[in-house]
């Protein structure tokens, strides 16, 4: 018998640990990990408790301080161990802060061993009260409030945690955040997941007889947006969705990314440029704070630009304006292929070698 398994993400401690303690106070029967990295030290923390303590206490030091290092090293072999003990109903695992739970469901549900052993019920975004909007949409880096996961974690507080919200099945908030945050999570959040106001509304029980449906979640989240957005009936929060068949042109691209990529919003999806034509391209940014790579390659799919911008109060017209002069124009779009088959694009840095990805 699979044994479940809640899973909480977050950038704020204190709202991870009282979605937690809510969680096993809870659940009398369950099991509790949680994992800490310390970046500076390259030391994995694991503590597990369950209704009659602290069970385990131990230090794990990494060949590298990373997320997937701690996955392999420890969390993935902690949570499979802990339910084949069969001690335990249920297993409520805290991820390391600043931790996207997409690979731990990915490997979970790919790996016939652990499937055997594990049911991921739901995952949990906790989400700190204190100051929404700047920890979704400012450009603060985690290293900044030392919730980076390695040395070389260089990555915005606002891209993770609109990541975290984007993929979970819960949102849980450690109070009232007001009306214009609630309505950004919201926005940002999938359809048809609630948002909770306070941890001890939460029900553990009904929680663990949920199933995570990963290919709900990668849908939502892929850089492709390969859902249709429904629209968003909101008095604070806005959702601008930019799309063409056109690629982005790398001239302009470099020159102009940040009329874009910059500002107060959640900017997320996919792309491709006329010198790469193979590859689907990775969009992800959130408060000026932007992140472009190499995704996957399109396949037999019909390339396609398509970056939704999420944010507060009126979408600025700059937007949509920066996104078309971003694009090739028509009579671009008509040129032969050879026009753009050259050694180098200016988007190395970010993309790669073209003969290494093409």
């Amino acid at each position: 018998m699979r044994t479940p398994l809640l899973v909480v993400t977050g950038v704020d401690p204190v709202a991870m640990n009282a979605t937690l303690m809510s969680l096993a106070w809870d659940l009398p029967r369950a099991v509790s990990v949680r994992h800490r990295i310390d970046p500076h030290s390259q030391v994995l923390s694991r503590v597990v408790s369950d209704a009659t303590g602290v069970l385990e206490r131990e230090q794990v030091h990494l060949e590298h301080a990373c997320v997937t290092c701690a996955l392999r090293e420890d969390i993935l072999p902690t949570l499979e161990r802990l339910a084949a003990d069969g001690r335990w109903s249920a297993i409520v695992s805290g991820l390391p802060l600043a931790t996207e739970a997409a690979h731990l469901a990915h490997l979970i549900s790919a790996d016939r061993r652990l499937a055997r052993r594990l049911r991921l019920g739901a995952v949990l975004a906790a989400i700190g009260t204190g100051d929404v909007v700047r920890d979704l949409l400012s450009d603060d880096l985690l290293r900044e409030r030392d919730l980076h996961t390695s040395p070389d974690d260089d990555r915005g507080v606002g891209e993770v945690a609109c990541a975290q919200v984007e993929y979970a099945d819960l949102v849980v908030l450690d109070g009232d955040p007001g009306a214009p945050a609630r309505d950004l999570l919201a926005a940002l959040a999938r359809p048809d997941v609630p948002l909770v106001a306070g941890a001890a509304e939460l029900d553990a029980a009904e929680l663990t007889t949920r199933r995570h449906r990963p290919g709900v979640s990668t849908a939502w989240c892929t850089p492709g947006l390969d859902v249709e957005l429904p629209p968003l009936a909101s008095e604070h929060a806005f959702r601008l969705d930019l799309h063409s068949p056109r690629p982005f042109h790398p001239d302009r691209l470099l020159e102009d990314i940040e009329r874009l990529g910059g500002g107060p919003h959640r900017t997320r999806g996919s792309f491709w440029v006329p010198t790469r034509p193979g590859d689907q391209l990775e969009w992800s940014g959130a408060g000026g704070q932007l992140s472009v790579g190499a995704h996957s390659a399109w396949g037999r799919r019909t390339p396609t630009t398509r970056i939704v911008v999420t944010g507060l109060g009126t979408p600025p017209p700059c937007l949509a304006a920066a996104f078309d002069e971003l694009l090739l124009t028509p009579a671009e779009a008509l040129l032969d292929q050879r026009t753009w088959d050259v050694p180098e694009d200016g988007l190395e840095p970010w993309l790669g070698d073209i003969r290494d990805v093409a």
